[in-house]
Formats: structure tokens, C-alpha cells, sequence
């Protein structure tokens, strides 16, 4: 565990198996230098326990910096559920669920993610007090990640392109999940030209009802002459073979842990491509959880994500003037941050 490439000096990690209702979970904290751990729960069919374990650490790790970038008091914590969602979730298991997230006394809230639901929450909820989405406005769906990458990529298009609208701005949005087509949907009302990609037809099928784009095969998405790139699906896709295939000149997407591995940074810089950090842009979920305790009306939560916008017109020219990469620079002020909260709390008397 501790010699694991992605374990990053995580505060706890819990492994559960709960045989009556078939539960088979890892729960990660990453980090709580400002808060108990955040993140979603994912459910998901791993091929083995070291995808799962692999996946779960570094979405936890993930969770710390887009609440640190976004000066919220909260620190990473993520969990997977290993199991068909289709066919394996069920009242039993979502309560096992809940009630091992509540024997962590608060250490970690959870919130939906792939594979669960608003609906999944509120059965965890009979079991643990410790959910997201527990107001009446919180547990309506809202495309708070899709709208926080839209503004995130309005910024990076400013910067590159020194772009005041979207009008012909080539898209090339991968994935038409629950970030993609919303994001798609946005874009496309703004008047960018999208090519898009997806592994199940009927989101394929949905989108070119709705939006009319470009239609291409997955494969085929990094080669598009395009200006952004928005990764929307998985997690590594920016890699030693896709990166040298890439057209656009910007990478802003929803997906994370876009990176294969952290040199790749480096990669689209040396090919003058502007990465936008993806937990930066697709930061609007933890945003979301915040305003349920302070104005959960649906016109105020998108108004809180639209500052990812504003972090990111800062982040790119921040960069810019001290010749680093945006990621660098990111990554360096969630550093400082989780620092000083950490000397903080070792310099507070104890209760």
C-alpha cells in the first residue's frame, strides 16, 4: 500500500467487504488540512482490485486540489464501490454503504459519481448523516461540472485566442456523458462547432438529434483540426501516443486525471499546446456541495461555479508572467495552501 505509485501520502485508506449485501468497497482520504475528505462514490465493474485501488487513489488525491484551488474548506476523499451498477447495485448494498461511510464519524462525505445516482445518496442517507445533495434543491440534477469547464475553456479561448465569445470555436469534446453533453449543449448555444465522439450510440444518437455536430470514432478524436480538445470520458487519455496526434492548440475537458502521468505536463507544453489543470476546470461539483450551506437556489450554485472562469483567467496569466505551465502553477498554490493550513492546525492549542 504505502510503496504504491499512486499513494500519495493518503491519511486513510479503508478496504470494507460486506458479504450479506455483497459490498466489496475502498473508501481513500487523501488529505484534510482544510476539511473532511469530499468526493463521490463510484461504482464501477474493475477487472481487478488494483484498478479499483489505483482509480480511488488518485480520484481522492484529485478531490484535495479542486477544493484547494477553489479556497474551499474541505480535503480530498473519494470511494468505489467494485460492481455492476446495472446489475449488482441494490437497496442492501447502498446501505452497507452508508453505514461504513458513517463508521468514519465525518472523516469523509459522500456524493454521487459514476455509476451512482441522487437517488443512491438518499438510501446511504438512512444509514450515515454524512452525504451530499441533503436539501431539497441539492438533490435536483444540475450541470454544475459541464457549466464550470465551459467557463474554465471561455478563459483559456480568451487567452489563447484573445476571444471574446465562442462564435466558431472548434470543439472537439470527447465523451457525451453527464459533462459532455451539457457541456456540448452550452458550446453549441454560443455558437462553437463541435466534433464529438462516444462509445455508446445512443448518446451518439441523442446528440445529433439535438446538436448536429460532427460525428467521428473515438480513435479518431485527437486527430481533429480543431482548437480545443475537451477530454469529457476517461482519465489518462493525454498520453506518450496521443499527445504527438493532437491539433488543437488548447486542452480544456471534464474528465479526470486527464494525464497519464505528470511529465505529460510538460509534453503539451513543448508542443504549445495550453493545458488547462482538469481539477481546476472540472471543480464545479465540490462548488456545488458548498453552496448547499450557503444558497442552494440553482441560479446562485452556477453563479459560484462561474468563478472557476475567473480562477482560470488568473491561473493562465499568472503562468504566463512567471514562465511556468498552468499546472505548475496550480499545482504549487494547492501546495501552499494545504501547508498553511497544516502549520495552522499544529499551531492551535488542542481542546
Amino acid at each position: 500500500m504505502f510503496s504504491h505509485p499512486e499513494f500519495d501520502d493518503h491519511e486513510t485508506v479503508v478496504f470494507s467487504r460486506d458479504e450479506a449485501s455483497g459490498l466489496t468497497a475502498i473508501i481513500a482520504v487523501h488529505n484534510t488540512a482544510l476539511g473532511p475528505g469530499f468526493g463521490g462514490c463510484r461504482m464501477w465493474p474493475y477487472g481487478d482490485e488494483e484498478a479499483a485501488l489505483r482509480d480511488v487513489l488518485r480520484l481522492s488525491a484529485g478531490m484535495t486540489y479542486k477544493a484547494a484551488i477553489c479556497e474551499l474548506p474541505y480535503g480530498g476523499g473519494k470511494s468505489v464501490i467494485i460492481g455492476d451498477a446495472g446489475s449488482q447495485k441494490t437497496p442492501a448494498l447502498l446501505g452497507a454503504m452508508g453505514r461504513l461511510v458513517e463508521g468514519l464519524g465525518g472523516l469523509y462525505i459522500i456524493a454521487d459519481d459514476v455509476g451512482t445516482t441522487l437517488d443512491d445518496l438518499a438510501v446511504m442517507r438512512t444509514e450515515t448523516a454524512h452525504t451530499a445533495a441533503t436539501t431539497a434543491a441539492a438533490g435536483e440534477p444540475l450541470a454544475v461540472t459541464a457549466h464550470g469547464v465551459a467557463r474554465a475553456m471561455e478563459a483559456a479561448a480568451a487567452f489563447a485566442f484573445g476571444r471574446s465569445d465562442l462564435v466558431g470555436l472548434r470543439v472537439a469534446v470527447q465523451g457525451l456523458g453527464n459533462v459532455g453533453l451539457p457541456l456540448c449543449r452550452y458550446l453549441r448555444d454560443r455558437g462553437a462547432d463541435l466534433t464529438v465522439c462516444d462509445i455508446d450510440p445512443e448518446r451518439l444518437a441523442l446528440a445529433r438529434r439535438e446538436l448536429s455536430p460532427k460525428i467521428v470514432p473515438a480513435e479518431d478524436i485527437y486527430d481533429r483540426d480543431v482548437d480545443v480538445f475537451a477530454p469529457c470520458a476517461f482519465g489518462a487519455v493525454l498520453n506518450d501516443e496521443t499527445i504527438p496526434r493532437l491539433r488543437a492548440k488548447v486542452v480544456c475537458g471534464g474528465a479526470n486525471n486527464q494525464l497519464l502521468r505528470g511529465e505529460h505536463d510538460a509534453a503539451l507544453a513543448a508542443r504549445g499546446i495550453l493545458y488547462v489543470p482538469d481539477y481546476l476546470a472540472n471543480a464545479g461539483g465540490v462548488i456545488d456541495f458548498h453552496m448547499e450551506h450557503i444558497n442552494d437556489n440553482p441560479e446562485a450554485v452556477l453563479d459560484a461555479v462561474g468563478r472557476i472562469g475567473e480562477i482560470t483567467a488568473d491561473t493562465l496569466a499568472r503562468a504566463h508572467a512567471q514562465g511556468e505551465t498552468p499546472l505548475q502553477q496550480t499545482d504549487r498554490l494547492v501546495h501552499q495552501r494545504l501547508d498553511a493550513a497544516r502549520a495552522a492546525q499544529l499551531s492551535s492549542p488542542p481542546d
